[in-house]
């Protein structure tokens, strides 16, 4: 019997199996400044050393300002955040640990870095202390999140303990409507199968709209399999892949990249591998898409309304709908598209590659905000993705339309950093989760695609491109 990409990645990474677990070899471990001290502390107190420093790449992003930063670290106000960045770039330059730090023009949102740099690349294991790691499935890798106590063991021993998960395939078929993104993609998916629907497998994403889709749109795709509940989400490897990573910095080159080119061909799942879960859907059935609730399970169509947890046979799910509603603010049956917002944030390591901003500018361009728009933030996912897209002048259609044009970073994505919302404040956000207070206390959030968020801003309200 054949094997799906899972299989063959775990497989060819295992080094013992015992009692049913596998010890898996790590080829590259991303770190960043939240999650990596008490790692570094540890290694100092047990006396160790990094087993091979060229695993591992660190970039600070959660903490880092997304406005001036000339006066380098001593730019971060927050005397927490400051901390955190200095003892990263401490700790990097103890350990020796490659940093990209934060006035290099490389510098980002680790997702984004990450495969930019080409210190992604098909067929690795990939790990960081960041539970969106899956976004590098996108490059037909294993890469899943860990906690702060693996960071330190990957970083000791090069390995890590992993329970095998199950094979769960998502197959989508067919064109997509006009406007619907990746983040549409996603956000239906999640909406079809729930929060829980991909716990305890290894989602692989397929089909012909999967195929389609540019490297950047797999990435989104990938980076919201852990809102579906998977640790891992994955996308086979194509010519798409290997065009996209065979010219990055860390790539390998001459001999050693047409070696590497015909193991990366070999990276998808055989005709006869066997899923244990399969789950069809057809592009045609997908619109834009916004979520109106606590979770990104509760999400609705942008021409749908708010569910009544009064129709919800099931009661715990009628309850957690209730209890949503009442924290965000909506009553049930409510157009969605008639819910104003107050601010518009375009970025996160969803939604803030080229292709985002692209589309973003697409929408704006030529057009003004609306006057109950109070901010509207657009943050590129790296230097060199802002470095792009000014070059392409969507920095000005930005501006011009009344948005700020930001330094990269995570930025509002979560309430790490200058940028959160205020206490009853509503946002149309390109980011992965809309949890209660996700983006500031009593803030509420609802996640959108780029095109989505720009057509909100545009109009003051949720609005169809």
């Amino acid at each position: 019997m054949g094997l799906t990409l899972y299989d063959k990645l775990m497989e060819s990474h295992t080094v013992l199996v015992d009692d049913g677990t596998s010890l898996i070899y790590i080829d590259r471990q991303l770190i960043h400044e939240v999650t990596s001290p008490q790692a570094f502390e540890g290694l100092k107190m047990a006396n160790r050393e990094p087993w091979r420093l060229s695993a591992s790449l660190a970039v600070p992003d959660h903490n880092v300002p997304t406005t001036d930063r000339s006066g380098g670290v001593d730019s971060i106000v927050d005397p927490i955040s400051k901390i955190q960045v200095e003892t990263l770039d401490k700790n990097c330059d103890e350990f020796g640990i490659n940093e990209i730090k934060m006035n290099d023009i490389r510098q980002g949102v680790v997702h984004v870095v990450g495969p930019e740099q080409g210190a992604t690349l098909p067929g690795m294991t990939v790990v960081c202390g960041d539970s969106h790691t899956s976004t590098h499935g996108a490059l037909g890798t294993l890469s899943f999140g860990i906690g702060t106590s693996e960071v330190e063991h990957v970083l000791a021993t090069g390995c890590l303990w992993q329970k095998k998960s199950k094979n769960l395939k998502i197959e989508i078929n067919g064109e997509l409507n006009p406007f619907v993104t990746a983040k549409d993609i996603v956000l239906y998916v999640i909406g079809q199968i729930g929060t829980a629907g991909g716990t305890g497998f290894a989602i692989e994403f397929a089909g012909s709209t999967i195929e389609n889709l540019s490297i950047e749109g797999r990435m989104t795709i990938c980076n919201m399999a852990i809102e579906a509940g998977a640790r891992v989400g994955i996308v086979a490897v194509d010519d798409k892949t290997i065009d996209y990573v065979k010219s990055k910095p860390m790539a390998p080159k001459g001999d050693d990249l047409m070696k590497a080119i015909d193991y990366w061909k070999t990276l998808h799942s055989d005709d006869d591998a066997k899923f244990d879960k399969v789950v069809s859907i057809a592009a045609s059935d997908i619109k834009p898409q916004v979520t109106w609730g606590t979770s990104p399970e509760m999400v609705v169509s942008i021409d749908g309304n708010i569910p009544d947890p009064k129709t919800v046979s099931d009661k715990v799910k009628a309850t957690s709908y209730s209890n949503a509603l009442k924290y965000i603010n909506l009553e049930a049956n409510t157009p969605i598209n008639s819910v104003k917002v107050d601010k518009i944030f375009i970025g996160s390591c969803t939604n803030s590659r080229i292709e985002d901003m692209r589309a973003a500018a697409s929408v704006l361009k030529g057009k003004k905000i609306a006057p109950n728009i109070k901010l509207a933030l657009a943050v590129p996912g790296s230097g060199l993705v802002k470095q792009q897209a000014e070059s392409e002048g969507l920095d000005k259609v930005f501006t011009d339309a009344g948005f700020e044009w930001r330094e990269p970073g995570c930025s509002m994505c979560l309430a790490m950093n200058a940028d959160k919302l205020e206490p009853g404040e509503r946002c149309a956000s390109t980011s992965n989760r809309n949890f209660e207070g996700r983006q500031g206390q009593g803030s509420f959030t609802h996640l959108v695609s780029p095109s989505v968020a720009a057509a909100t801003a545009i109009a003051g309200h949720f609005s169809n491109p």
